[in-house]
């Protein structure tokens, strides 16, 4: 359990990393955008190779396609909590003057929500050959970074120090180490169909994560040369899991 969260504190320091690029430099949101469609393709392929593969290996399609819609909608449902309170572009480089306290709150939830899953995912692949997936590990930590880069700087601007915003990212990144302990350790002797379950909702919330969030945006700033950075990243990724 404790290897679990030492990794899943690794694939999320990256948003520690995201957030001192947002304190200290201005990108351009078309930079944001673009390292958005790249870490989009490799959580697609990661949830395509470790998690939906496994999870039809070990429970068969039930459990893939119930797991897969279960949390689906549990990510839907949370995602539609946080953006009510300010969250809806959390993952893009919104505007700074627009951003007040609450709202930066809700896109700190935001990142949470955004986390849990693919740090859960961590813990699972331990389940699956007792060494961290690399593939997922990669994803993780390049999608978080352009979250944390454009999050901050609004945190900023709302008139957080600057202890602030790191103090409150590193809140993240325990919750984060948290959700990949208990994705091993309480899956630890469960039963090769309850583990496919919990693999396959897993990759139903990120999936669902990208559809709603991540990729709209990364398009939105991005433009089309997204397509080709998310190929990119797909395929950087899957060549990691044939490595593994």
């Amino acid at each position: 359990m404790l290897e679990a969260a030492f990794w899943g504190a690794v694939g999320a320091s990256s948003l520690l990393i995201g957030a001192l690029i947002g304190l200290l430099v201005r990108l351009p949101s078309v930079v944001i955008g673009l390292v958005l469609g790249f870490g989009a393709g490799t959580l697609i392929s990661a949830v395509s190779f470790e998690l939906t593969e496994e999870a039809y290996a070990q429970g068969g399609a039930d459990a893939v396609v119930i797991g897969l819609a279960l949390g689906a909608l549990a990510y839907y449902l949370g995602d539609s909590a946080v953006e009510k309170h300010g969250a809806m572009q959390r993952m893009s480089s919104v505007d700074s003057k627009a951003v007040s306290a609450s709202a930066s709150t809700a896109l700190l939830l935001g990142a949470v929500l955004d986390g849990i899953p693919e740090s859960a995912v961590i813990g699972l692949t331990l389940l699956e050959g007792g060494s961290v997936g690399v593939a997922v590990l990669a994803a993780v930590f390049i999608s978080n970074l352009p979250e944390s880069m454009s999050s901050s700087s609004g945190m900023r601007a709302s008139g957080a120090s600057t202890w602030h915003v790191l103090g409150t990212w590193t809140w993240v990144v325990l919750a984060s180490a948290i959700a990949a302990g208990a994705g091993y350790g309480l899956l630890q002797n469960a039963s090769g169909n309850t583990i496919a379950l919990i693999q396959a909702f897993a990759g139903g919330a990120v999936l669902t994560m990208l559809a709603d969030t991540m990729m709209p945006e990364a398009f939105q700033h991005g433009g089309r040369a997204v397509g080709l950075l998310t190929v990119l990243g797909f395929s950087l990724a899957y060549l990691l899991t044939l490595v593994e």
